[in-house]
C-alpha cells in the first residue's frame, strides 16, 4: 500500500476511519522500498470531522493533492510510502500550537516503529504550518539519523525551538529546508502576537533559522526562483502579497519537494547551501509602501506605523488567524 493514513487521538495513533492500531500496517513495510515520507498538515484540520478532514483535502487522491505530487498514488506498485498524519488542529492557535508541541512525541514515536520495522527505508517529513512544530518537536525524542530530511513550509514555528531541536541528537544529523515566503508576512506577524514565544523577541522561522544543517528556501526570491529553474525545477512566481498556502500551491513547488524527498542525492544540501541566495528579503518587502511614523504596538517589540494600510493589515491579522466558520476553509 503507497499510502497509510493515520491520525493521531487522544489513544494514541490510529488508523484513519477505523480504531485499530498502526502496528500491523507498519509492521508490513519491513519488506518495502523507497523512502518513507510523512506529510503533516496545519492549522484547522480535524480528520474526526468530515467538513475539515485533512484525509478528504490535502491529503486526498487527486492530482491537487500531496500525496499525489510526492508520487504517491493507489498504485500498489509505487515505490516508496506515504503517510497521511492527522490531527486535531482546531480551536484558538495558542491552543493549536500547544496541541502540536505535545504531539512530537506521537510523531517520533511513529518514526521510531517505522525505522525498527525498516531500517534500511529513510524517513523524510514534509510538514506545513502549525505542522512544523511536531515536526521540530519529535527531534527531541529521536536519535541520531532518525529522520532524514525535513520540510518546513511557511511554519508556524519560533526560530529559538527550530535551533534548540536542531541542537539535539536527532536534529544535528536532519537536513532542514525551511520554506518561506514573503507572502507569509502577515501570518508570521499573527503567529507572533497570538503565541507566547519562548524568548523575548523571538521571531518565527519565516524570519529563517540559523543552523548549519538547514537552508532557508525563500520562494518569492526572484534569485531562487532562476536557481531553481536552472536546476530542472521550474516555479511559477507568488500571485499574491499575502497567502499562506502558496509553498504547496504554486505550480511546480510539489516537485521541487518531491525532489528534495525522493532523490536528495541529486541536491545535496552543501550544493544548495553554495547556489542558492544567503539572505531573505525582509519582512514586508512584498507591500513595497512608504509607511511613515508614529506607531502603535501590536506586542512585545512589534510596532506598525498607525496609516489606513496598517490598521487593514491588523484587521486582516485577527480574521485570518481566528476564524473558524466551514465555509471559510482553506489549507491552513
Amino acid at each position: 500500500m503507497p499510502l497509510l493514513r493515520i491520525n493521531a487521538t487522544s489513544h494514541g495513533l490510529q488508523m484513519h476511519g477505523t480504531s485499530t492500531t498502526t502496528d500491523s500496517a507498519l509492521s508490513d513495510q519491513q519488506g518495502g522500498a523507497g523512502p518513507i515520507i510523512i506529510m503533516i498538515h496545519g492549522y484547522k484540520y480535524d480528520p474526526n470531522d468530515p467538513t475539515h478532514c485533512p484525509h478528504k483535502k490535502i491529503f486526498n487522491y487527486d492530482t491537487t493533492s500531496w500525496p499525489e505530487r510526492l508520487g504517491f498514488s493507489d498504485t500498489p506498485s509505487q515505490t516508496g510510502l506515504g503517510i497521511a498524519f492527522g490531527w486535531y488542529a482546531r480551536g484558538a492557535l495558542w491552543q493549536a500550537h500547544r496541541r502540536a508541541a505535545k504531539l512530537g512525541r506521537e510523531l517520533a514515536s511513529l518514526v521510531t516503529r517505522l525505522r525498527k520495522n525498516a531500517p534500511h527505508r529513510p524517513v523524510h517529513v514534509i510538514a506545513h504550518s502549525l505542522g512544523s512544530e511536531i515536526a521540530l518537536s519529535a527531534l527531541g525524542h529521536l536519535g541520531p539519523h532518525d529522520i532524514g530530511r525535513m520540510v518546513l513550509l511557511t511554519g508556524a514555528s519560533f526560530a529559538s525551538k527550530a535551533q534548540d531541536m536542531l541542537r539535539t541528537p536527532a536534529g544535528t544529523t536532519t537536513e532542514v529546508f525551511n520554506v518561506t515566503s514573503r507572502e507569509n508576512d502577515l501570518f508570521d506577524l499573527a503567529f507572533e502576537h497570538m503565541v507566547a514565544a519562548p524568548e523575548l523577541r523571538d521571531r518565527a522561522i519565516g524570519q529563517g533559522i540559523d543552523a548549519p544543517n538547514a537552508i532557508n528556501l525563500q520562494l518569492d526570491c526572484d534569485a531562487t526562483l532562476r536557481v531553481l529553474a536552472q536546476l530542472g525545477l521550474p516555479i511559477a512566481p507568488p500571485e499574491r502579497r499575502i497567502c499562506h498556502w502558496s509553498t504547496y500551491t504554486r505550480p511546480g513547488v510539489m516537485a521541487l519537494y518531491a525532489r528534495l524527498l525522493r532523490d536528495p542525492e541529486s541536491l545535496p544540501k552543501a550544493y544548495l547551501a553554495d547556489i542558492l541566495p544567503g539572505h531573505a528579503a525582509p519582512r514586508w518587502s512584498r507591500f513595497k509602501v512608504s509607511l511613515p511614523r508614529p506607531t502603535y504596538s501590536l506586542g512585545p517589540a512589534i510596532t506598525l506605523p498607525v496609516t489606513p494600510l496598517a490598521l487593514k493589515l491588523k484587521n486582516r491579522i485577527m480574521t485570518a488567524t481566528s476564524a473558524q466558520r466551514k465555509d471559510n476553509e482553506h489549507a491552513y
